[in-house]
C-alpha cells in the first residue's frame, strides 16, 4: 500500500511521481485541514477531500437509509474506534 499521503485522481502517473518530491500543502475542500494534519487526501479536478471528510460523508450515505447493513455498520465501528 502506498504511503503517499496526497492520492490524485485522474492524474498521469509522471505526474503523480512529481509530485511526491514536491512538499506542497494540500488543503481539504471541506474541512479546510492540510494534508500533514489528516491521515489522507485525495486531490480531484479543482476539489480535495481528506479521509475523515470522506469517511463522514460515507456514513451520512449509509445512514441515509436509516438501517446500515451489519457489514456498513462494522466498517462505521471500525473507523470511528468503537468495539463491539
Amino acid at each position: 500500500m502506498s504511503e503517499d499521503k496526497v492520492v490524485k485522481l485522474g492524474a498521469k502517473r509522471e505526474k503523480v511521481e512529481k509530485n511526491k518530491q514536491n512538499d506542497e500543502l494540500v488543503y481539504c475542500s471541506f474541512c479546510g485541514r492540510p494534508n500533514t494534519q489528516v491521515l489522507k487526501m485525495v486531490q480531484g479536478p479543482g476539489v480535495n477531500i481528506c479521509s475523515e471528510c470522506a469517511m463522514i460523508a460515507v456514513q451520512y450515505l449509509i445512514l441515509n437509509d436509516r438501517m446500515p447493513s451489519v457489514e456498513a455498520q462494522q466498517i462505521l465501528d471500525a473507523f470511528w474506534g468503537k468495539a463491539r
